[in-house]
């Protein structure tokens, strides 16, 4: 029998080594540009390897732990994040380094689906309180590796920082093999027709298409607002990271403060508290016009986008419990495409109007968040407390 506590401190662990995955070539992407001498386009071409990597893992990921459960899971793909980290540190040519970033991408897209799935497995109440707790970690890992990094490049090479990185990955690892995991839910057989049924199911499709604009939304302000704040109100480079900095800090804080609020408060008012904290952030955004306005928006977005995860996600876990990870999998996977299109989207926009109209680009978004959860609200109403 496993024991909850430990099961959900293996979970935290995982969701750390993904928030460490999601920044790992923002973190390095200067030292391997200086190494092996790189163009923005081929830097670029990493950077689209990571989020496919991080697609494929998640498309994958829900049958697996559905069938075969979690523990040998996380420990093959911590593992490969391991081999991948010490495949950049030792890499001598552009393929290795390829391989190594789809690999980073594709183990930290199962670890991402898996740990979020483990804890709606193991939360018999208060799953949007447990995810908001797991994705707290996240943001630990995220805002650590750069902090980490700095401080150890006065003292050490890039090289040895990135294998040091790497056999810190061993250490869940070695938790991972030491702790009893919970036992398959389909252990007697995967049901296939029962999976693909899942793809039809409109509420579990609804509550996908909110993930879609909620990743869309996390991924256009990471990727666009520095250019945004240059262009309209001439930030610095350092101001303009200053504010990614701002705005991770307090999505990881009001997760925090989430953990304890879901057990409180019904789900649904804090999702929709948080949505209108975003719509405010979007507004300072749009008018404001210098560094301290910046900032503000930045602050308002972080506690607009810490809820639509760990809410969403813990209603599916509710309702799709006998396959809840195949479903987490489907709805990530709907969350990772529309993060894909909205980036691709402000690129197009920006290109035919210019970055100015980003925040209009943001509300819009926002607008229909509010719109689509009022209607699957209605809908899983009978199926799951909202």
């Amino acid at each position: 029998m496993y024991k909850r506590s430990l099961v959900f401190t293996s979970a935290c662990l995982g969701m750390l080594l993904f928030g460490i995955v999601m920044i790992s070539l923002g973190t390095i992407n200067t030292f391997l540009t200086s190494k092996f001498n790189l163009d923005q386009l081929t830097v670029g071409s990493l950077a689209a390897l990571l989020p496919i990597g991080i697609l494929v893992g998640s498309i994958f990921f829900g049958p697996i732990v559905d069938r075969y459960s979690y523990k040998s899971l996380l420990i093959i793909c911590s593992l490969l994040i391991f081999i991948a980290f010490e495949g950049i540190a030792f890499a001598s040519s552009f393929f290795i380094l390829q391989l190594s970033f789809f690999l980073i991408g594709f183990g930290g897209g199962i670890i991402n689906g898996g740990t979020n799935s483990l804890v709606a497995d193991i939360s018999s109440e208060g799953k949007g309180a447990n995810l908001s707790l797991l994705g707290v970690f996240y943001g630990i890992g995220a805002l650590g590796m750069p902090a980490v990094t700095a401080v150890l490049s006065k003292y050490y090479s890039y090289e040895a920082i990135i294998k040091g990185i790497g056999l810190i990955v061993l250490i869940p690892v070695i938790y991972f093999f030491i702790i009893k995991f919970p036992l398959p839910k389909q252990s007697q057989g995967f049901p296939i027709k029962k999976a693909f049924e899942l793809i039809k199911e409109s509420s579990l499709l609804l509550l996908g298409f909110i993930l879609f604009f909620e990743s869309g939304l996390e991924g256009s302000v990471n990727n666009w607002s520095t250019t945004y704040f240059d262009k309209t109100i001439n930030l610095t480079t350092n101001n303009a990271l200053f504010t990614l900095t701002v705005l991770a800090i307090s999505l990881t804080i009001t997760r925090l403060i989430l953990g304890g609020l879901l057990k409180k408060i019904p789900s649904y008012i804090v999702l929709y508290s948080c949505i209108i904290s975003g719509l405010i952030g979007s507004v300072i955004l749009m008018f404001g016009t210098n560094f301290i306005s910046a900032v503000i928006a930045m602050i308002f977005l972080g506690i607009g986008f810490a809820a639509a995860f760990p809410v969403i996600l813990g209603y599916i876990g509710e309702i799709y419990k006998d396959l809840s990870g195949t479903a987490f999998s489907i709805a990530l996977v709907i969350a990772l495409v529309g993060n894909t299109l909205m980036n691709y989207s402000i690129g197009v926009i920006s290109q035919s109007y210019g970055i100015q109209k980003f925040p209009i680009v943001l509300i819009a978004s926002l607008i229909i968040m509010i719109l689509l959860l009022s209607i699957t609200l209605k809908k899983i109403s009978t199926k799951t407390k909202i």
